[in-house]
């Protein structure tokens, strides 16, 4: 049961007019500070919490930002959602978290829920299954503001927020090569996300310039919409890599889940990291450092890429009617050496 107070009856307790409460609460010049204080000691007093919908309502906007990302279980994500909210929360804006879990239907579930509920504007990060952006144009040519980040597609003209995957996963590659591993084999996923394709002509282009023939062989994707399927899928590569006639010497691995959970089940099947093979990836885990071995990784900047984001979209909100040139902006990431990629003296 909800046991709110209105405006009504802090006026009728106080016997003034509810235009006078609601001045007073919102500290207008037209009312005495006498009465000022009057109304906000009885409004403290018992616990009156404004109505944030009929006020949005009457200002024509409702305050609240639509988040959708892929899952909530997960450290990146988690670190973009604290630079929305601190973005949102500065600047008074309320933000409703939803997660697609990777499905395009949920997604749009997800959106529509969002759309009825009236908000301002949209945060998404699109699922793994989506490849068709119609349904985001239709909603963003109806006046809904909208801002991608971290995963972001040409088929949407708008403000675009993500890290620079190509250079990540070169940097990533050329960090390998320098200490001196040459049979490096890439675990990516198996989208079309330009994520995906980003790491993945990071590594090609790494290979080429330093003139080493990029091996077919030693690309394998995983699935990773299923923890169970991803962690099949990565044992299945570990044992197909280490079967070939010349197994890689090393794996850069293209995701926060697929890095973490390789390096664990490379110790579970008894493979000596770097000794063995050498690994890297791309992940925000603060648990790097902790790892057996201290793992080397690609670190993006969540928190700037989700501050930046939240700025972008609450500018399209309050400037509604102007005319805007979109930006695609990419951050820079950075490579943070650990045990996991040191050089290993050859016996020869």
């Amino acid at each position: 049961m909800n046991n709110s107070i209105t405006l009504r009856d802090i006026a009728r307790a106080l016997n003034l007019s509810t235009s006078t409460i609601s001045k007073a609460l919102n500290d207008s010049y037209e009312i005495g500070e006498e009465t000022k204080k009057k109304v906000i000691a009885y409004a403290t007093e018992h616990h009156y919490v404004p109505n944030r919908m009929a006020k949005g309502l009457k200002q024509g906007k409702s305050r609240s930002i639509g988040v959708v990302v892929c899952s909530l279980d997960n450290n990146f994500v988690a670190q973009m959602l604290d630079g929305i909210d601190k973005v949102s929360t500065d600047k008074s804006y309320q933000i409703i978290i939803m997660q697609s879990k990777e499905s395009q239907k949920q997604e749009i579930a997800c959106i529509d829920l969002l759309y009825s509920g009236g908000i301002d504007g949209l945060l998404i990060s699109p699922a793994c299954e989506t490849t068709d952006f119609s349904y985001l144009k239709n909603l963003q040519e109806s006046g809904l503001p909208m801002v991608l980040f971290d995963r972001l597609t040409d088929q949407i003209d708008t403000h675009k927020v993500g890290a620079d995957n190509f250079k990540g996963a070169y940097d990533a590659t050329m960090h390998l090569i320098n200490n001196g591993y040459k049979r490096i084999a890439h675990l990516n996923t198996n989208t079309k996300l330009s994520i995906s394709t980003d790491r993945l002509n990071g590594y090609k282009q790494a290979l080429s310039d330093q003139m080493i023939s990029f091996n077919p062989t030693y690309l394998r994707s995983c699935d990773y919409t299923d923890s169970h399927k991803l962690n099949e899928d990565l044992e299945e590569a570990i044992q197909y890599y280490m079967s070939l006639p010349e197994p890689p010497d090393a794996i850069f691995t293209a995701t926060d889940q697929i890095t973490t959970r390789c390096l664990s089940l490379l110790n579970k099947l008894g493979y000596h990291i770097p000794k063995d093979l050498a690994l890297i990836g791309f992940t925000n885990t603060e648990l790097a450092d902790a790892m057996n071995p201290s793992l080397s990784t690609i670190h993006q900047p969540a928190f700037e890429i989700g501050q930046l984001a939240a700025e972008k979209l609450i500018s399209l909100i309050e400037q509604k009617h102007k005319e805007v040139d979109f930006e695609t902006i990419k951050l820079e990431t950075q490579i943070l050496v650990r045990a996991s990629t040191q050089t290993v003296p050859t016996s020869n």
